[in-house]
């Protein structure tokens, strides 16, 4: 069972969220502190933090920052009162992988949950599965029923980036800036053409589809029961 660490100075905060997390099938793990989150920790292997900011001592920011100097790259959800742009910006700075302004919905942050999960297990395993159909970071290869394809490093980059998000729609810039980096000379229709290579290629695979969102970008579209 995956177990979440939630890191609050607020016991009913920590009750609360303590409840629906073990209601969604997590096994949970609380601390009122980043010191007393720090020593479960040693003791306890965690898959997910959801912290708070505004602590005694250290706040969520300045611990974030503490992990992510150790190079501990464990996913974190944070959940802050301050929902200022200013604040927002600084706990993204501060390393937290998603950030929520609170009172939270519960639905909206178990699927934000999910997906932190979700990829944090792809940058790990470097491995990314869809149906029958199997991506592998370190070969660039994708195998599925049909065949095994060695896909050139963009576009295997470009298909895993929006396989690793199904049904999330991604501008061409966005993409851009991901796959080719913000100082590339290339141009959207890039992205256009190397999509285009995509379609043909996996026509005829049942698992996804790339879909064009006009005046938007594109997404992959898997079915819920693959993702």
């Amino acid at each position: 069972m995956l177990q979440i660490l939630i890191v609050d100075d607020d016991k009913n905060i920590r009750r609360y969220l303590g409840a629906v997390l073990s209601d969604a099938g997590y096994s949970i793990s609380s601390a009122d502190c980043a010191q007393q989150a720090l020593d479960i920790m040693e003791n306890t292997r965690i898959d997910l933090i959801v912290l708070d900011i505004m602590m005694p001592d250290m706040d969520g920011c300045a611990f974030t920052e503490l992990l992510r100097d150790c190079n501990n790259d464990i996913p974190i959800l944070m959940l802050s009162a301050k929902q200022l742009p200013e604040d927002i910006k600084k706990g993204f700075l501060s390393g937290t992988d998603d950030y929520m302004t609170k009172p939270v919905d519960e639905d909206v942050m178990l699927l934000r949950i999910r997906a932190l999960l979700r990829r944090a297990k792809i940058i790990s395993d470097r491995r990314l599965t869809v149906g029958s159909t199997i991506l592998d970071y370190d070969t660039l290869t994708v195998k599925n029923k049909e065949i095994c394809q060695l896909l050139p490093q963009k576009e295997f980059q470009l298909l895993y980036k929006l396989l690793s998000y199904p049904n999330k729609i991604f501008t061409r810039i966005q993409l851009m800036e991901d796959i080719w980096g913000p100082a590339s000379d290339s141009t959207d229709a890039t992205v256009s053409v190397h999509i285009n290579r995509l379609r043909k290629r996996f026509e005829a695979c049942t698992d996804f589809s790339i879909v064009t969102i006009r005046g938007l970008g594109y997404k992959a579209q898997v079915e819920e029961e693959l993702v």
